[in-house]
């Protein structure tokens, strides 16, 4: 794999603070040398997490941060007061190891909701954590924050601008609980580019719109869920003053194209997932009905549990899509799984198709294409199938 291009300026730590494991990495810092442009983008999910509310207010007050704190085994979630005020006792104890405000940092949790943090086991990783500072490196971030996942995600990109090199990178977590806007999982992005903070958090929100926000493991969209992403200018190169007149496009593909292949990861590991469904549909009259059709495909148990059953079981996607709530007619109707139509115009086409998409269905990857044959909406959601480990992975969360 070779050395991994770590975007200039930042440092890492993680300990094992046994918040609820022994020996598993689970608290965790990427810290900037200098102030960064920071964005922010959250869930949706009306019982938003006491580092959710934290972030939200931080970054409506400030352009900048220095560092993200992550934490897992704890999501401090529908906690009430109490919840906000050990947010905030757990960032001053960060403060004093870092030397700077509490509203340059950026906090982030995940576990089981309605669980305070445990402030003497924060208290107590102090130390280490300050050890760990400089020497931890992005993969042992990217582990503290796992929790049902399988491995570890991470990506990066480097790119030119203007004759020089621009790095950015990429971790996340998640695995079940998906269904953004946002859900059970946590993204960070780092760059090294010098940026607008405005045009920043612009940008981030479109690269989350096209990657984040388009995938699904099981339809439920969680308390905790955010992407956070932070720009320092270590790399000396200002998007918005060079003059490369694409640069700023050309950072925006790359921040896109990272959080798209972030996104893939997490379905990819979807709590006890076999399959990754590409769901691809276009010819709506337009985007949001196009993702109307696509969502109800991508949410249906029983097309999920037909993928996971490697079964081409095409009526229950064409169900889907019927009850979907986007308009269009039955007979302009197209569905193709791979590169075979076994669907079209409203109705079956003729021939073994069990058959022909056998080998299709044994992939991890399957495609499925639908044309409404109304317009020019289009939309593409990536979901995973339904297994029996997931409910065994659910069923046993807490125990």
């Amino acid at each position: 794999m070779g050395e991994i291009p770590v975007p200039r300026g930042y440092r890492f730590a993680a300990v094992a603070a046994e918040f609820k494991r022994k020996d598993k990495l689970d608290l965790a810092l990427i810290v900037s040398e200098t102030r960064a442009a920071a964005a922010g983008v959250f869930t949706t999910n009306l019982f938003k997490a006491a580092p959710v509310l934290q972030c939200i207010e931080t970054l409506e007050v400030l352009p900048t941060a220095r560092a993200i704190v992550a934490n897992s085994g704890q999501a401090n979630a529908c906690t009430g007061d109490e919840g906000r005020v050990n947010c905030r006792l757990t960032l001053e104890m960060i403060t004093e190891l870092l030397g700077c405000d509490m509203v340059e940092l950026l906090p982030a949790s995940t576990g089981v909701i309605g669980q305070h943090l445990k402030l003497d086991k924060w208290r107590a990783a102090m130390p280490a954590l300050r050890e760990s500072l400089g020497k931890a490196g992005p993969i042992d971030f990217a582990k503290a924050i796992m929790t049902t996942d399988k491995f570890p995600k991470i990506g990066w990109r480097r790119i030119e601008i203007g004759g020089k090199g621009v790095r950015l990178m990429g971790m996340a977590k998640g695995a079940g609980m998906i269904c953004p806007d946002m859900a059970t999982m946590l993204g960070f992005v780092i760059c090294d580019a010098e940026v607008d903070p405005l045009w920043w958090r612009d940008a981030v929100r479109r690269a989350v719109d096209q990657s984040f926000n388009r995938i699904t493991v099981d339809g439920d969209t969680s308390t905790n869920d955010c992407v956070l992403a932070l720009a320092n200018g270590a790399s000396g190169v200002n998007v918005c003053a060079c003059d490369a007149v694409d640069g700023a496009d050309k950072l925006e593909e790359a921040l896109t194209d990272l959080c798209q292949s972030l996104a893939y990861m997490i379905v990819e590991d979807a709590e006890g997932g076999t399959k990754v469904m590409r769901i691809s549909v276009v010819g709506a009259a337009d985007g949001l009905q196009a993702e109307l059709a696509a969502r109800a495909v991508g949410h249906s148990p029983l097309v999920k549990t037909a993928m996971f059953g490697k079964d081409a079981n095409w009526g229950r996607i064409v169900a889907a899509l019927g009850r979907s709530g986007a308009q269009f007619d039955p007979d302009a109707v197209s569905v193709a799984i791979g590169n075979v139509t076994i669907f079209d115009k409203g109705r079956p086409v003729a021939g073994d198709m069990d058959a022909l998409l056998a080998p299709m269905m044994r992939k991890q990857d399957v495609n499925i294409a639908v044309s409404l044959g109304q317009g020019p909406g289009e939309y593409v959601l990536l979901a995973s199938d339904l297994t029996h480990e997931y409910v065994s992975i659910n069923a046993d969360y807490r125990t």
